[in-house]
C-alpha cells in the first residue's frame, strides 16, 4: 500500500486503521491489494487523491451489495461459532465478520496449554458444526455455506473427528491402531465400519453445539444483532457482549426466551 497516496484526515493514525483492519477480517492479501488497486484507479479516473474512505468502501462494498436477509442468516452462523469457541474457553475470538468473499469469517487465536483430550477434541468438532447448528437453531434447518469446499466447516469436522477415530487413540474400534488418512485418502469410502463411527461422532458434536447454542439462545441472537448491523466485531466487544448476555441468563435477570 503506498501510503504517500492516502490522506487521512484524523489525528489518531491507529483509530484509523482499525475499522480498515476489521474491515479487512478474513480477506486474503491479494484480495486487499486487488481492491486498494482499484479503489487508486478510480480516484484517478476521478482526477483526485486516494482517500481513507475511499478505501474503507473498497473494503466493505461485497458487505453493502448483500440483501439483508442473507447478512442476518450469516450473522447467525458466525455468531455461533464465536460463541462456541467462547464458552468451551479454547480459543480467544479476534474478529467476527460477514460479507467477505466467503461470506463470513471467525478468526480465532487458540489457547495455549490446553490439555487436548477426548472431551477437548470433541468440542473442536462442535465449534466447527456450530454455524451450521446455529442456523439450524435459529432457521429451522443449515444453509449450504457450512459445506462445499475442503477449507469449509464439515470438512475440518470431518478430519478431526476422522483423526479421533484413527490416529489419536480415541477411537472405538481398534483404538490403538494408527491409521493415517494422509496416506489413505479413500479410507471413510472404502472402511462403513469408520465411516459410521466418523459420522456418530459428528453427530455427537452437533448435538453438543445445539444444547450449548439452545442454553445461551439469548446472547446467540445478541451477538448475530450486533455483527448483523456492524458487519465486523473485534474480539474485545464479543468477548465483552457474550459475558454480559450468558450472566444475565445465569442469574436470571432476563426472561426466558419464547
Amino acid at each position: 500500500m503506498d501510503k504517500s497516496h492516502i490522506s487521512v484526515a484524523v489525528p489518531d493514525l491507529n483509530s484509523a486503521l482499525l475499522p480498515l483492519a476489521l474491515a479487512a477480517a478474513g480477506s486474503t492479501g491479494a484480495d486487499v491489494e486487488r481492491l486498494v488497486r482499484e479503489a487508486r484507479q478510480k480516484a484517478r479516473r476521478e482526477k483526485r487523491q486516494l482517500t481513507y474512505s475511499d478505501i474503507h468502501a473498497a473494503l466493505t462494498a461485497g458487505q453493502m451489495a448483500m440483501p439483508p436477509e442473507l447478512i442476518w442468516r450469516i450473522a447467525v452462523h458466525e455468531a455461533g461459532h464465536a460463541l462456541a469457541w467462547t464458552a468451551f474457553d479454547i480459543a480467544t475470538v479476534s474478529t467476527v465478520t460477514v460479507g467477505n468473499g466467503s461470506g463470513g469469517y471467525v478468526e480465532s487465536e487458540m489457547r495455549r496449554g490446553v490439555v487436548q483430550t477426548q472431551t477437548w477434541l470433541n468440542q473442536m468438532i462442535a465449534c466447527a458444526l456450530a454455524g451450521q447448528a446455529a442456523e439450524k437453531l435459529i432457521f429451522g434447518e443449515a444453509g449450504v455455506g457450512a459445506g462445499g469446499s475442503e477449507r469449509s466447516d464439515l470438512a475440518r469436522a470431518t478430519r478431526f473427528a476422522t483423526d479421533a477415530e484413527t490416529n489419536v487413540g480415541f477411537g472405538r474400534a481398534q483404538p490403538l491402531l494408527y491409521r493415517s488418512l494422509e496416506e489413505q485418502p479413500s479410507m471413510l469410502s472404502l472402511d462403513r465400519q469408520l465411516a459410521q463411527h466418523v459420522h456418530d461422532r459428528l453427530e455427537a458434536s452437533e448435538r453438543m453445539a445445539l444444547e450449548l447454542l439452545s442454553r445461551h439462545h439469548d446472547a446467540l441472537l445478541a451477538l448475530a444483532t450486533r455483527l448483523a448491523e456492524a458487519k465486523t466485531l473485534d474480539g474485545g466487544e464479543v468477548r465483552a457482549l457474550l459475558a454480559q448476555e450468558m450472566n444475565a441468563t445465569a442469574t436470571g435477570s432476563k426472561k426466558a426466551a419464547p
